[in-house]
């Protein structure tokens, strides 16, 4: 009897043990629920309050990979299917500063953040301008290609109002593209020509001898009066050689400026005074001229003075052309201001 209480309960023992196992084993195989899983959105906007589209929005988590999305057409941004955590927004859209937003998301959150404001990125405006150097440069260059007809050399007039005073480089560098420009050794040819045609400076005869020989003279003439008094002396006085062309006023007003441009001219302070430089040169020139002349063609001082005289005369004729007509056949004229492109 006593053993068949003892067999009882250890086969009420095994069957404990056995149910308790298989307890285990049954909730072992039962399947768990999933986490729970959240989501992140918010919208950009720029410091004015206005949406940002297209900007670019990179999640950060410590141990998972990077996720990035764009901001729509309401700058809105949504990541979904996030698990619980610390995560970090970056935020980066063209010009504008990127920002950055450390948000937490608990399980199962819908977390919605406060809009991230982006603000643009600071510029410094620089304001580059040129020297009166540079821009005295750029107008001698454009002035340089002045030529009546396409072929006359109309380089000592200055069609910009404003323009500031040569370099003493400069005003030698215009008087020499004038002296060997080859329209100037063509026009001392036929002037050298029409010299020895009419029996002028009959010293030097006739023949290929002669007439070389009056071009000589004649270009000498020209050069020594285009560097001395459209170079030296405008250099040393301080003057401007150039015509600075008017355009504007009634035509009297502009025939009275052609003709006072004769005997005054613009000084390198941009004030107007007597054209030291030009009278100068004059003098000085034919002085030079008498050294190679022949002696019965040498000019005494009447003649010199009534010869500048003369020169005068002409230059204001010339001017007055310039004021009225020659800018109309003049290719590559500037504008008159430089304020005016």
């Amino acid at each position: 009897m006593v053993k068949l209480v003892f067999f009882s309960k250890g086969v009420l023992a095994l069957l404990a043990c056995a149910s308790l196992a298989l307890g285990f084993q049954l909730a072992a195989q039962t399947p768990q629920p999933p986490p729970a899983t959240g989501s992140i959105r918010g919208v950009v906007m720029d410091r004015d309050g206005a949406v940002c589209e297209g900007a670019q929005v990179q999640l950060v988590s410590t141990g998972a990979t990077a996720q990035t999305t764009v901001s729509d057409a309401n700058g809105m941004f949504v990541f979904a299917s996030l698990p619980s955590g610390p995560f970090t927004l970056r935020v980066t859209a063209g010009s504008f500063a990127s920002e950055s937003v450390s948000v937490s998301l608990s399980p199962g959150q819908n977390l919605e953040i406060e809009p991230v404001v982006i603000t643009p990125v600071s510029v410094s405006e620089v304001r580059v301008s040129a020297s009166s150097t540079e821009i005295a440069t750029m107008l001698l260059q454009d002035e340089e290609k002045q030529r009546v007809l396409g072929f006359i050399p109309n380089f000592a007039v200055v069609y910009a109002h404003d323009a500031p005073p040569l370099s003493s480089r400069q005003k030698f560098q215009l008087a020499w593209r004038s002296a060997v420009d080859p329209f100037t050794f063509v026009a001392t040819g036929a002037a050298a020509g029409m010299e020895q045609a009419n029996g002028t400076l009959k010293a030097y005869g006739g023949g290929m001898g002669g007439y070389a020989r009056r071009y000589g003279v004649s270009y000498s003439d020209n050069f020594i009066g285009s560097m001395i008094g459209g170079a030296l002396l405008p250099s040393l006085l301080k003057q401007d050689p150039r015509y600075f062309y008017k355009g504007t006023g009634s035509w009297p007003a502009r025939t009275l400026y052609a003709i006072a441009s004769s005997v005054i001219c613009k000084g390198d302070n941009g004030h107007w005074q007597p054209n030291y430089s030009q009278f100068a040169g004059d003098f000085a020139s034919a002085g030079i001229s008498d050294l190679y002349y022949p002696a019965n063609n040498r000019n005494n001082a009447s003649i010199i003075l009534e010869n500048s005289l003369l020169a005068k005369a002409s230059d204001a004729i010339e001017n007055i052309f310039q004021e009225f007509l020659v800018r109309r056949f003049t290719r590559n004229a500037p504008k008159d201001s430089l304020n005016h492109p």
